[in-house]
């Protein structure tokens, strides 16, 4: 039985799109990035921790448990979710007319073991004026979303260049995904 250790809506709606059947595990894992700690590390021991979470929250010996982070990265600051819109603003000034990374981790814990694929996208963003960034804060989609942008929503507009994955830089790479699922087993759900 497969488990998504995540509380993100679209998580759950990109690992659907796999075709894999899957229930979600409410898990509880603090995210806070240790002293030194590279970003690549910290995305992966916070997806990792998340999966091991879930799977001991789980009393069953057939449970794989997926679990994933998404962090944006510039000049090897990590950009987590911003508490406010000057918050978000101050992040979206930084990223204006730069190159950023975005980390995405997806681990796979089972009693078989731990597995994981890591993906690693770049970002450009245009310069961006005060009105525009203004403007994108008050749609509100900026909040709970790493680096204060969504991808998949307004957001999009603020992308000049992506190289790399569209679903990772949304919170979970399709592509990674699908093939940790086939190296551990977990087969899509028969249409």
């Amino acid at each position: 039985m497969l488990y998504l250790a995540s509380q993100s809506p679209r998580r759950r709606q990109l690992l659907e799109l796999l075709g894999v059947d899957n229930t979600v595990v409410d898990v509880d894992v603090p995210e806070q990035r240790l002293p030194g700690e590279a970003p690549q590390d910290y995305v992966s021991r916070v997806a990792l921790d998340k999966a091991r979470a879930g799977f001991a929250a789980l009393s069953r010996a057939d449970a794989v448990v997926i679990g994933a982070d998404t962090e944006v990265v510039l000049d090897d600051e990590v950009f987590g979710k911003p508490v406010d819109a000057a918050d978000a603003a101050a992040m979206l000034r930084r990223l204006s007319g730069r190159t950023h990374e975005v980390i995405s981790v997806v681990w796979a814990v089972s009693a078989a073991g731990e597995q994981r694929e890591v993906c690693v996208s770049r970002v450009r963003f245009p310069a961006l004026d005060e009105a525009t960034i203004a403007r994108y804060v008050d749609t509100g989609e900026v909040f709970g979303k790493a680096g204060a942008y969504a991808i998949q929503g307004r957001g999009a507009a603020l992308v000049e260049h992506l190289e790399g994955s569209h679903s990772g830089v949304m919170g979970l790479p399709l592509f990674e995904t699908a093939r940790l699922l086939a190296a551990i087993g977990a087969h899509p759900a028969r249409q």
